[in-house]
């Protein structure tokens, strides 16, 4: 793997830092505050592209590579996670599920929204009583004539209460994963209703929702993949979502470095700045160190995804370090800002806060370490 990035690379990390900084950045607190992204700022981030990476051009997006779709993932966490939530189930989920395992006619009817931002996508894998093991998800379709009917509920759907489609698994036949099969399903369908998720701890400005599935109707062509294959489709989807949370995670650790060199080299203690008490530049020191490893991490799996080569293992080492670093980093950054950092006026609280829920989605670390030792041992630990 080249560490060094391409003149092209570069230049859409800088594209991207300036418009995040100029759009972002400064109205991040109140979104925060009143829970929800100013929706006006999906179509600009569509009109940059951000939509658009890894979806070939054929279908509207920008083509390009997995680094640089890391880049663009870094630099939302880094500006507010919950927007980089919006664009990364959005394109990174919904749209990288529709261009893998679907038809032409599903990529051309949905793609090209989803690549401008005129569309979003969400993910309805989760439900009340299976989180960490959707093999055993209740949601049901069942074959009515030429069309599938799907009863069901789930939870903790990001995009849920804005989406205009969500791939949706169901249970088709028996218990257990093979039984699963995955829906492309229009939000405005009758039956489709959906509740959006107040007082979350983090990512506060993403639209997060409970989705109610009340005898939807849908019709056969609807079905993404072939029947029995929606674990399949999920799990392989979670796997490039990971390096999307990893690379997510690296650019809340860079905020939290940025944040505290800027505060500590302008804080003044005993006659001096604080950035240069020895305890402070030891916080500093983490922050930096944990930052290049979780990009590098990122990085490598990325890699893999662009040489076709299998990215499991190394997707959920990126994914557990850069998330359980991120808390660390966060956690390191406001105990340096002190009481300042409690504060919603500094960026570091909110960091700690979406930090943390980072370490649950898409695959808990605890699972993430079965995954790993599983893989260097070939024993399961599930029992």
């Amino acid at each position: 793997m080249d560490f060094q990035l391409s003149d092209e690379q570069i230049a859409f990390q800088r594209t991207a830092r300036d418009f995040l900084d100029k759009e972002v950045v400064p109205f991040r607190a109140e979104w925060d505050r009143r829970e929800s992204v100013d929706t006006e700022l999906i179509p600009k981030l569509g009109e940059l592209g951000f939509f658009g990476l890894t979806i070939p051009e054929e279908y509207g997006g920008l083509g390009g590579d997995y680094i640089t779709y890391c880049l663009g993932m870094e630099e939302l966490g880094r500006a507010d996670s919950s927007v980089r939530g919006i664009v990364s189930v959005s394109m990174g989920l919904f749209g990288k599920i529709v261009l893998s395992h679907g038809t032409e006619e599903q990529k051309q009817r949905w793609l090209p929204g989803i690549a401008s931002g005129t569309l979003l996508g969400c993910f309805g894998l989760t439900e009340p009583d299976n989180g960490s093991d959707p093999s055993r998800l209740t949601t049901r379709a069942v074959r009515d004539g030429t069309d599938w009917v799907i009863t069901g509920t789930k939870i903790f759907i990001t995009n849920g209460s804005w989406a205009d489609v969500c791939v949706v698994f169901a249970r088709t036949g028996g218990g257990g994963a093979k039984g699963v099969s995955a829906f492309l399903v229009p939000t405005d369908t009758p039956g489709f209703e959906r509740t959006e998720i107040h007082g979350k701890l983090g990512l506060r400005g993403q639209a997060t929702a409970e989705l109610s599935f009340d005898a939807v109707r849908v019709p056969a062509d609807a079905m993404l993949g072939d029947e029995g294959q929606g674990f399949a489709i999920a799990m392989t989807s979670l796997d490039k979502g990971r390096v999307s949370v990893g690379a997510g995670c690296t650019g809340i650790i860079a905020g939290c470095l940025d944040a505290v060199v800027d505060y500590t080299t302008q804080r003044q203690q005993f006659g001096k700045p604080i950035a240069s008490f020895q305890m402070i530049q030891d916080m500093i020191a983490e922050i930096s160190v944990d930052a290049d490893c979780a990009r590098l991490l990122t990085w490598r799996a990325a890699d893999l995804v662009e040489r076709g080569e299998p990215i499991a293992l190394a997707a959920s080492k990126a994914k557990l370090f850069a998330s359980e670093k991120a808390v660390k980093a966060a956690n390191l950054a406001l105990q340096a800002f002190g009481g300042y950092g409690y504060v919603d006026e500094y960026p570091v609280q909110k960091y700690m806060r979406d930090a943390r829920v980072m370490t649950l989605y898409e695959g808990t670390s605890q699972i993430q370490k079965l995954l790993i030792g599983r893989a260097e041992t070939g024993v399961s630990a599930f029992v």
